[in-house]
């Protein structure tokens, strides 16, 4: 019995056996005739190593060939992942910390900075971890050659990021940063590494693309140990286009000067409640006066025949070169802290993002929808007796003890009463700012067609409520609001408790002069003022005038490129039309005529004089070298008080050789012809000639131990912003 066992036991194994050495068999023959190729392939792969060779990035300059954007070539020292305890190393915590340590006192770098790379998820594993950029050759050649002390320390040259004019245009020119853990999928499909540095703002993450250039690559040959044998292939990097911007950097610093400038006059002005009869402020619970707070605006300026933006500021504005300083986490925090108060929100382009009523400026939209939907009898000759304030009539009597139905002009005197200007036409309404004439169209336009969006539809031929399309990243479409909107807003809890979802008369009464729920940028007002200008083209705002071929030479002059020597390969300025409205004549003609007299008047008289809104501030504005015709808006703040009013303008050449148009939204900088309409008068006065824009000088120093993201550049002469409104 026990022999039968063992035999049976043999038998069993011997099968077990004959299974196996077939499979072996099978494998081998799979290995050597079948796979052979993959085979050879991954032995291949063990035995090579490739690297990428970045290419240098492409060069920005404005218009005139100043150059915005440059590289550096630099060293930067990079450390083995195997050095630093990766898995599979030998090395612990202690070991990377003690090798940091070592290395904090030749670079000069928090070992806590090292850590957060290393813990961090923005460098590839498949290559040497950055550790510090922009170190000399001696620092270099001291780490490499002591290995012993700093093993798996190296380094490689590499493009380091200049911008020799920042702050300049900074929210326009952007900045590079890591590729970030919502992109990483998105890159590494289209080739990059992860620890590659990308365009994160402004045109260099629109033209990212572009300006990148094509990588190339040296593939080595290595022994057992990973010791570079030899090149077995070199592939040349391609550099990156190129870019040529339609921004003019003299308008664009004078822009950003005028801007900083009147912000921080307006911050000197005390603005006070209204008082009733009894000279009692209106609202009690809150100060009587307080300054103006002016913490943030934007000024547009574009060429209205094309589209070209000219210049594109945004304030509070930052130092662009702050993000490839090397500074600390900590110090980067303190430059740009996290913070949910807008006046402070730096990395926002308000010019494109901000998101404003934008009060009388957007009056002439207004006109427009009444003359071309037939809403006024009598079209441009039509009158409207204004008497101070307008009572809506589409509401019963008894609805009116709970809702608001009476509504008024702005207060004169002093602020002891509504101003009146008797009987007004389109062209009057405009020219002295008669919110009664707009209150009256937004009541009848919406009650006398039966609650349709006819407004609406006209007021979006302009652009507003639609993205501009401009060549920026992180635009808003912004908001024409209505029944839709309005219901949105209030299930999403952003207007005030007890609103109604229903799209209400009173909403269309406040759209009608620019108030209420309408959320529109500069760039659109300036897009919209263009098509005006015009005649009815509203063409896409274009920052972006010309991708160039890699290489262009710098000129003789320094800090310009020569852009004789520079060779187009994609002219980006070519207008584009999204729609043209044709404006006719007998539409267009009393509204420019309204807002010439805004410029020079006259305004009306009735009882006494009422000058235009803007008649005082432009006295001493050359009109007869540039003609422009303009418009003054200010939105109404929190809680109705006059400390928390932004003030808005737009206006235009009425020369047709100089098609320039210009829009400034200064926020809580009170009354639109004291705060928005200087600035803008600035930008034209430096157009016609009479006022001297200094020169653009290269940048000082990045100065590290700064502690705001940018210095104050203030008007040399602020006699541009002078006169009496």
């Amino acid at each position: 019995m026990a022999v039968d066992r063992r035999s049976s036991r043999l038998a069993s194994l011997g099968a077990v056996a004959l299974v196996l050495f077939t499979a072996l068999g099978m494998r081998m023959w799979f290995l050597q005739v079948v796979d052979s190729p993959a085979l050879e392939q991954r032995v291949q792969a063990n035995k090579t190593r490739t690297v990428k060779l970045l290419p240098e990035r492409g060069r920005i300059f404005d218009r005139q060939g100043r150059i915005m954007a440059d590289n550096e070539r630099i060293l930067t020292i990079t450390v083995a992942w195997e050095a630093m305890g990766s898995e599979g190393s030998v090395v612990d915590t202690k070991d990377r910390l003690e090798l940091f340590g070592r290395l904090s006192k030749v670079l000069d770098m928090s070992v806590s900075d090292m850590e957060e790379r290393f813990t961090g998820n923005k460098y590839s594993p498949l290559l040497p971890m950055p550790l510090a950029e922009g170190v000399s050759e001696e620092t270099a050649a001291y780490l490499i050659e002591r290995n012993e002390d700093f093993p798996g320390i190296d380094f490689v040259a590499q493009w380091k990021r200049e911008y020799p004019l920042a702050p300049l245009a900074a929210h326009v020119v952007g900045y590079l940063g890591s590729i970030t853990e919502n992109d990483v999928a998105q890159y590494l499909d289209v080739g990059y590494d992860l620890n590659e540095r990308v365009g994160q703002f402004g045109v260099e993450k629109i033209y990212e693309s572009y300006l990148r250039g094509k990588p190339g690559y040296v593939k080595y040959e290595i022994d057992s140990r990973g010791t570079i044998l030899k090149v077995v292939e070199r592939i040349e990097p391609t550099a990156g286009n190129d870019l040529q911007l339609a921004i003019d950097l003299d308008y664009q610093q004078y822009a950003e000067q005028a801007l900083e400038t009147q912000l921080l006059l307006r911050r000197f002005v005390e603005t006070c409640q209204a008082k009733d009869s009894k000279k009692q402020v209106v609202k009690p619970q809150f100060a009587e006066c307080e300054n103006l707070k002016s913490p943030a605006g934007s000024v547009v300026m574009m060429d209205y025949s094309t589209g070209e933006v000219l210049a594109l500021a945004s304030y509070p504005t930052f130092d662009n070169r702050w993000f490839n300083s090397g500074i600390s986490s900590d110090k980067f925090r303190e430059i740009f802290p996290k913070t949910d108060d807008p006046d402070k929100s730096l990395l926002v382009n308000r010019a494109i993002q901000g998101q404003y009523n934008l009060g009388s400026s957007f009056k002439p939209f207004v006109a427009y929808a009444a003359l071309d939907s037939g809403q006024l009898v009598g079209g441009s000759e039509y009158e409207y007796p204004d008497r101070g304030s307008y009572q809506l009539t589409s509401i019963d009597e008894e609805t009116c003890l709970v809702v608001k139905c009476i509504y008024r002009n702005a207060l004169c005197a002093g602020g002891n009463y509504a101003c009146q200007y008797g009987d007004v036409t389109v062209e009057d309404a405009l020219a002295v700012s008669s919110d009664t004439f707009f209150y009256k169209i937004g009541e009848e336009i919406f009650a006398q067609r039966g609650g349709q969006p006819i407004l609406q539809d006209e007021v979006r031929k302009f652009g507003f409520g639609s993205r501009t399309g401009i060549d920026l990243p992180f635009e808003t479409a912004g908001r024409v609001p209505d029944k839709v909107s309005k219901k949105k807003l209030v299930e999403d809890g952003a207007l005030m408790a007890g609103e109604s979802t229903d799209y209400l008369v009173g909403d269309n009464v406040q759209l009608a002069v620019g108030q209420g729920l309408l959320a529109a940028s500069p760039l659109q007002l300036a897009q919209a003022y263009g098509a005006l200008a015009n005649g009815g083209d509203v063409n896409r705002p274009l920052v972006g005038r010309a991708l160039l071929q890699p290489g262009t030479p710098n000129s003789d002059i320094v800090g310009y490129a020569d852009m004789s020597q520079a060779v187009v390969e994609t002219f980006l300025a070519n207008k584009d039309t999204i729609r043209s409205l044709n404006i006719p004549d007998e539409i267009r003609d009393p509204i420019i005529r309204g807002l010439s007299r805004v410029i020079t008047g006259p305004g009306v008289t009735f009882g006494s004089y009422h000058s235009t809104t803007g008649e005082r501030l432009f006295r001493t504005y050359p009109y007869d070298i540039l003609p422009i015709a303009g418009k003054t808006g200010t939105a109404q703040g929190r809680a109705g008080l006059p400390w928390n009013d932004s003030s808005a303008f737009g206006a235009f050449s009425l020369d047709p050789t100089q098609p320039i148009v210009v829009t400034a939204y200064l926020e809580k900088g009170g009354y639109g012809a004291k705060a928005a309409a200087p600035v803008v008068k600035c930008m034209f006065m430096a157009v016609a000639g009479v006022a001297k824009m200094g020169e653009v000088l290269p940048s000082n120093p990045l100065d590290i131990t700064a502690t705001v993201a940018a210095p104050q550049r203030l008007l040399s002469n602020k006699s541009c912003l002078s006169g009496s409104a």
